[in-house]
Formats: structure tokens, C-alpha cells, sequence
């Protein structure tokens, strides 16, 4: 593919993408996440109340009142900034984790750095920074990634890895060589755990053990069945050109329950957080069957946002309603039994 003068700002292409999202089907046509397949064993006699259901975990340190993770979604925009005020009022109402989306648009204008500023209204969550791990051989070291954490108050950084978007965008950077040493002399050097996350595309199990080595504090795996980016990037292609070969990734990729088990299986003491077409506590409940620490959900909360602080505590609640009767239906008195859970494959 020809390389194209990057006349697109950040902010704009931030713009495109929440919007695009919210106005076109860019889901997985075919492949799913791959939780479908699964389903637990059902326990009709839990000896259990549903009072006696206890889903609060710790991650990085911090109590959260469930497993749930607002996953990373968007920054640098007007728009954005409602949409991470709403989240965030969210997540500090119900204890969860927030990680915000790349905060390129701010660390190259900081007249944008507003669009991520959540702190003043949930001071007490668990909230990650994110940064683009390819940005580290376009100029992005220590210093930028630093100013991603202090920008926001954030307790760890997401370094997010999505080479196939870049790959399908007419501007994007495209450049992931030798990248592993620098993302080990990141994790050594900033002040907060380092998390490695894909875009919805998977990591495999050598990427995962290359991510472990280089000493990342924890992995999203963020597999393939939710939104496709490659499908986002078709309906911003500027010429036919770009569109059919954005089109032709739409269903690649590892699926997410496949990648939860590729992770647990490569860095068996490393937190996971399952990510990529989780859509209920059910599907979260799965994702922690099957090795996941955290569940994060994107798509369902960007609509959510977009709507009313009031849809965000609304999907919250219905998560944990979900993800907690799950748990009385598998003699799940907490999340660690959850985790023993029986979850068999459909033949």
C-alpha cells in the first residue's frame, strides 16, 4: 500500500472514530469472540442465597466492587470528554476500573488534555493512561508516557498494540520494529505498572511470553468478535482502494476466548484482562472461567456515554446483576470460586 501524506489530525481521526462507531455496524461479520461455545454447569441446588454473593476483587492493589473494566474508547475531542466524564461518574459510583482511550491527541496539543480530565468527579478509581506502543518509534519515550499518567492521575499505563489499524490506515504509522526493547525500558522507567493490550485482534502466546519478559505488569487481550477496526478504518477509507483492503482484515484475528487461554496458558502468574465482543456479565462471568482477572467492555459503554451518565449507571448495574445471578447459578460464592467454575465446550 502507498504511503499517504498524514494530512489528518489525531484529534479528527478520534472524531471519525466515535463517530463511525456509533453510526455503522463495524462488528466481526463472521468470526465471534468464541465465548458462544462455552457454557457452565448449571446448579440448581448452589446452596447459596443471592444475598450471600460476593463479586468484589482487587486489581493492581485497588478494591473493585466487580471485575469490570470500562475499556479504553476515545480522548482528544469535544465530544470525548462528555462520553469520559460519563464513564467515569460511572465507575466511581460503582467502584469499577476506567481506562480511557490514547491520549496522542493531548500529548500533541495540550490544549485537548481536558477531553481525559476525570479526576475531579472520581478521584477514588482505578483508572489507566494509554498510549500507542508504536508511537515509541515515532519520537514517544519515557517522557510522553510519563505525561500520559500525570495528565490524567492514572495508577498504570496501557501501552495498546494495533498494528493491523495502522496497517489499514492511509496515515498510519506502520513502523513496529524493535519495539520490544523499547516497551522493556518503559515498564523499567515510569512510575506505574505497564499493561499490554491489543485492539481486537488477539495476542498470541509468543507475543504474550515476549510482553512477560519484557517485564508489562499485565496483559488485555482484547481478542477478535467485538468491533473490528479494520471495519472502522473501511468506512473511513479515502478511496475504493483503501476500502477493499481494509475490508478484506475484516475477520481476522484471535478469537477472545481462545486469547484469554493463550495468555493464561504463556504467563500463568500475569493479571489478564479479557476484553474484545464482551457484551454482558455473563460473557465477563465466562472470561473469568476461562483464566481472566478482569472483564472490559467497550462498545456497550461508548453507547451508553453517548447517551447520559444516567445509561451508564443503568449498563453498570445490569452488568453486575448479570455477572452476580451467574455466580449464584454456579455455586460461585466469589470470584475466586467463580474461577473454579465448571464451563464446558459445546461438541
Amino acid at each position: 500500500m502507498t504511503k499517504v501524506t498524514k494530512q489528518i489530525s489525531t484529534e479528527n481521526r478520534k472524531a471519525d472514530h466515535i463517530r463511525i462507531n456509533l453510526e455503522n455496524d463495524v462488528q466481526f461479520p463472521r468470526l465471534t469472540t468464541g465465548l458462544e461455545r462455552y457454557r457452565f454447569l448449571h446448579q440448581a441446588l448452589p446452596e447459596l442465597s443471592l444475598d450471600d454473593i460476593d463479586a468484589t476483587t482487587s486489581f493492581f492493589g485497588v478494591e473493585l466492587s466487580a471485575p469490570i473494566l470500562i475499556s479504553s474508547m476515545t480522548g482528544g475531542t469535544e465530544i470525548a470528554q462528555t462520553i469520559n466524564r460519563n464513564l467515569a461518574r460511572g465507575a466511581q459510583e460503582h467502584g469499577i476500573a476506567l481506562g480511557l482511550g490514547s491520549q496522542r491527541a493531548a500529548i500533541e496539543d495540550c490544549a485537548l488534555a481536558n477531553s481525559y480530565a476525570i479526576r475531579d468527579i472520581a478521584p477514588d478509581i482505578l483508572l489507566f493512561a494509554n498510549v500507542g506502543a508504536v508511537q515509541l518509534n515515532y519520537g514517544y519515550g519515557v517522557e510522553q508516557c510519563q505525561m500520559a499518567i500525570d495528565m490524567i492521575g492514572a495508577d498504570a499505563l496501557i501501552l495498546h498494540f494495533n498494528v493491523l489499524q495502522e496497517a489499514v490506515q492511509p496515515e498510519g504509522d506502520v513502523d513496529f520494529s524493535g519495539l520490544l526493547h523499547k516497551v522493556e525500558s518503559i515498564c523499567a522507567d515510569i512510575s506505574g505498572p505497564v499493561i499490554a493490550k491489543e485492539v481486537g485482534w488477539g495476542f498470541s502466546e509468543s507475543a504474550v511470553r515476549q510482553l512477560k519478559d519484557a517485564g508489562v505488569a499485565a496483559i488485555d487481550v482484547a481478542g477478535s468478535g467485538g468491533t473490528s477496526w479494520s471495519e472502522v478504518e473501511y468506512h473511513r477509507a479515502p478511496s475504493a482502494f483503501h476500502a477493499r483492503v481494509a475490508r478484506s482484515f475484516a475477520d481476522w484475528g484471535i478469537p477472545t476466548a481462545d486469547a484469554i487461554q493463550f495468555a493464561r496458558g504463556a504467563a500463568p502468574n500475569l493479571p489478564i484482562i479479557a476484553s474484545g465482543g464482551l457484551r454482558d456479565g455473563i460473557d465477563a462471568a465466562k472470561s473469568l472461567a476461562l483464566g481472566a482477572d478482569l472483564a472490559g467492555l467497550a462498545s456497550p459503554f461508548l453507547r451508553a456515554a453517548s447517551d447520559s451518565s444516567q445509561a451508564v449507571d443503568a449498563l453498570i448495574r445490569e452488568l453486575k446483576a448479570q455477572l452476580r445471578i451467574a455466580m449464584l447459578c454456579t455455586a460461585s460464592r466469589d470470584i475466586a470460586a467463580l474461577k473454579r467454575a465448571e464451563l464446558h465446550l459445546i461438541p
